[in-house]
C-alpha cells in the first residue's frame, strides 16, 4: 500500500502544520489546511482499499462525513456548530456499525463499554453546567455515540489482533476532548496543538484499518 502510506504521511504533515498554523494564529493558513488534511483521509482510506469490502466502504462513509463535519467546525456559529456536532455523531454510529459487523471478542466488548460509560460520567460532569438548550441533548447524545464506536472498536481490535483500529478510535475520541473544551470550557490555541494532530492520526489509523478487511 505505498500510495495509501504515502497520503498517510501527507495528512499527518498537513495536521502539524495546522496546529503550527493555530500556534502561531495564522488564522487564513487554517481552513484551507483542515481541509486538505481531511481530504488527504479519504485518499488513505480509497487507496488502501476501502471500496473493496462492506467494511472498506461502512468506514469511507463514515470517513466522509468526518470531512464534512471538518468543514462545518470551520465556523465558531452555534447553527454550523450543531450541524458538524450531528454530522459526526452518525459518522461515530457508522464506524461503530462498521466494527459491530466484524468479528468481536465479547470480554473486550464489555469492558471497553464499561470504561466508555465512566469516562461519559466524567466528562459529562466537567462539562454540564456550561451547556445550554440544545446542547444538554447534543453533548450527551455524542457521547454516547463515541462511547459505541469505542467499545466496538476494542472487541474488533482484541478478535482480530488489528490494534490499530482500538488506537485509531482512541485517539479520535480523545481528540474531542479538546473540541469540548475549546468550545464550552475555554478557547485557546492549546486545544488545537494536540487535539488537531491525535484526530487526524486516529482518521489514518481508521483509514488504513480497511486494508485488513
Amino acid at each position: 500500500m505505498p500510495a495509501a502510506h504515502s497520503a498517510a504521511v501527507i495528512c499527518l504533515a498537513l495536521s502539524l502544520a495546522l496546529a503550527w498554523a493555530h500556534a502561531r494564529s495564522h488564522a487564513r493558513a487554517q481552513p484551507p489546511l483542515k481541509l486538505a488534511a481531511s481530504a488527504a483521509f479519504l485518499v488513505v482510506a480509497l487507496a488502501a482499499g476501502a471500496l473493496d469490502s462492506d467494511y472498506g466502504r461502512l468506514v469511507l462513509v463514515a470517513l466522509g462525513l468526518g470531512a464534512v463535519g471538518d468543514a462545518l467546525l470551520l465556523s465558531r456559529r452555534s447553527p454550523l456548530f450543531l450541524a458538524g456536532l450531528g454530522t459526526f455523531l452518525v459518522a461515530h454510529a457508522v464506524y461503530a456499525i462498521a466494527f459491530a459487523l466484524q468479528p468481536q471478542d465479547l470480554a473486550w466488548l464489555i469492558g471497553g463499554a464499561i470504561a466508555m460509560a465512566v469516562v461519559a460520567v466524567i466528562v459529562l460532569r466537567w462539562l454540564w453546567a456550561r451547556l445550554r438548550s440544545v446542547y444538554q441533548l447534543a453533548v450527551p447524545a455524542y457521547v454516547l455515540a463515541i462511547g459505541a464506536m469505542v467499545a466496538t472498536a476494542m472487541g474488533t481490535a482484541a478478535a482480530t489482533g488489528h490494534a490499530g483500529i482500538a488506537a485509531g478510535a482512541l485517539a479520535f475520541a480523545a481528540s474531542d476532548v479538546a473540541v469540548a473544551r475549546e468550545r464550552f470550557v475555554v478557547a485557546s490555541p492549546a486545544n488545537k496543538i494536540w487535539g488537531l494532530p491525535l484526530y487526524y492520526l486516529g482518521k489514518v489509523l481508521l483509514a488504513l484499518s480497511v486494508a485488513l478487511s
